[in-house]
């Protein structure tokens, strides 16, 4: 092993370290199922906007985006982030403040699906069961997203076998979010989404200048696209940047869509409810834009020039979703490296942990004690949470075995799955008071329906990203089942009245 392989692996050392230390100082924090989940909603603007932020995010920032940049789907990442930031900006504006509101004026709601259960009044519980099966379906792939982005990493950097590269970050991942809960993950969260952040600030602006400048940088890299759509590089490298360079309307569209999955994403949306007071929302929104506008210039910076950067090294395949740490690599000594490198790691552990603990929230919470085992204690509860964790861990880790999986693509349909279902929901429920349970139930069923059978068919139509046709089916089943059942429930509709009337 060389030096700079030590010096690597000591920096990964260390930031794993300070992991598993977070998640075992906030252990004994973990008093009930509310702290364990929400944290007591007592966290700060900065750490909120963070870790929701650093959540959201995911590997496929520094591995997915900047591997599509790489070949040559800089259209395509820039009109998906435009949409994201959009997205973001309009959740952080529109949703925060009221869902915070209303999950506490509705039964001091933790989770979605009891949030669901309580603004709806469906004492069936089908509504709660139809969420948390959605919840750990699409929850199952988007975590497996973060394995797969641990693996690569492991292999790009140590020359480790996929399989144990995947082990080692299933490993890391459940240790501090077993222990730690919410308080663990929304802490590492912040360590993490502010090493994303360093990380493509200061190498963005070392690889342009080591290139020669703004101008002289993008000349390079306009000449790499033409000799690659030549031939020069092989056949599949032109085949990409020949099928990135036709980007229709529908593909604008696809792109700007992905937005939309703000409005439902589980783990993004619970930072919402957790935060300690709605005065201190505005300050959380305008962080976490800033956060997101840089952090894509970085990806764009990385993914794009990479390509002239690492020359004479040409990658192709699912190797092209490496040039991130390939570039770090070649960017930095050992120990500098590592802990950029980190950046990769945080980037996918901050997902996945958020993941794995919203899935277990509605397990344990809104299945086990809302309806196998109401009496159930905090203890039992907990217990539960962390079994659960456990099981959706393990199930992610099989799908993720595969050493060919597409960052991209897993989190691209996880995205879909839950924009298009509970995206519209939560907003209805938010800002229509003659939304009904079962105008909901038939939302989230044939929303999750579209985005599955949309999925797995392509061609003309269906080339569209699947989260628009699920979110226009999940909105205008709601309103009119909703409108055929017509709300009587008295309670529900005072309770509403009375959480509009509540003071920010």
């Amino acid at each position: 092993m060389d030096s700079k392989t030590i010096g690597i692996l000591i920096a990964f050392v260390l930031y794993l370290g300070l992991m598993i230390f977070v998640g075992f100082r906030n252990m004994k924090k973990n008093e009930s199922a509310s702290d364990f989940f929400l944290g007591g909603r007592k966290l700060g603007p900065w750490v909120t906007a963070l870790s929701a932020e650093a959540s959201d995010s995911s590997a496929w920032l520094l591995m997915g985006l900047p591997g599509l940049c790489y070949l040559g789907g800089i259209k395509e990442t820039v009109w998906t982030a435009v949409g994201l930031i959009v997205g973001t900006y309009l959740s952080w504006l529109i949703v925060a403040k009221p869902l915070r509101k209303c999950t506490i004026a509705f039964g001091d709601s933790i989770t979605l699906p009891e949030f669901f259960t309580n603004r709806f009044k469906d004492k069936s519980k089908v509504l709660s069961v139809v969420s948390v099966v959605l919840i750990v379906f699409f929850f199952t792939i988007y975590t497996a997203s973060g394995f797969v982005a641990c693996a690569k990493l492991f292999n790009s950097v140590f020359g480790l076998p996929y399989q144990a590269g995947l082990v080692i970050g299933l490993i890391i991942i459940l240790s501090y979010t077993i222990m730690g809960g919410y308080l663990a993950v929304c802490t590492t969260d912040f360590i993490q989404g502010a090493l994303i952040f360093i990380a493509f600030v200061i190498s963005g602006a070392i690889v342009i200048f080591a290139l020669g400048g703004p101008s002289a940088a993008i000349a390079q890299a306009t000449d790499f696209s033409s000799r690659a759509i030549s031939g020069e590089f092989g056949a599949e490298l032109m085949a990409k940047f020949t099928a990135n360079q036709n980007y229709s309307g529908m593909s604008i569209v696809s792109a700007l869509a992905w937005g939309l999955g703000y409005f439902g994403m589980p783990h993004i949306i619970v930072r919402f409810m957790g935060i300690r007071s709605n005065k201190e929302v505005k300050k959380a929104r305008r962080i976490g834009i800033v956060w997101m506008i840089i952090s894509y210039v970085g990806t764009f910076i990385i993914g794009t020039l990479g390509t002239v950067y690492l020359l004479p090294t040409v990658l192709s395949g699912g190797a092209a979703e490496t040039v991130f740490s390939e570039t770090m690599l070649k960017l930095y000594p050992g120990f500098i490296a590592g802990i950029f490198l980190c950046a990769i790691l945080a980037a996918s552990m901050s997902t996945a942990d958020s993941q794995l603990l919203s899935a277990a929230s509605a397990v344990s919470n809104d299945i086990y004690k809302g309806i196998f085992k109401k009496d159930a204690d905090e203890k039992k509860v907990l217990a539960v949470g962390r079994i659960t964790v456990l099981v959706i861990a393990a199930v992610a880790f099989l799908l993720s075995l595969n050493p060919d999986s597409s960052i991209f693509g897993l989190v691209s349909y996880a995205w879909a799955g839950f924009g298009g279902t509970f995206g519209p929901i939560i907003l209805l429920a938010l800002f229509w008071r003659g939304t009904t349970a079962k105008g909901a139930i038939a939302g989230l069923i044939g929303g999750a329906v579209t985005v599955v059978a949309w999925h797995n068919v392509s061609g003309g139509i269906f080339n569209l990203y699947e989260i628009v046709p699920g979110f226009v089916v999940c909105l205008i089943l709601t309103v009119l089942v909703s409108l055929l059942d017509k709300n009587k429930d008295v309670d529900m509709l005072a309770e509403f009245d009375a959480y509009k009337e509540m003071e920010d």
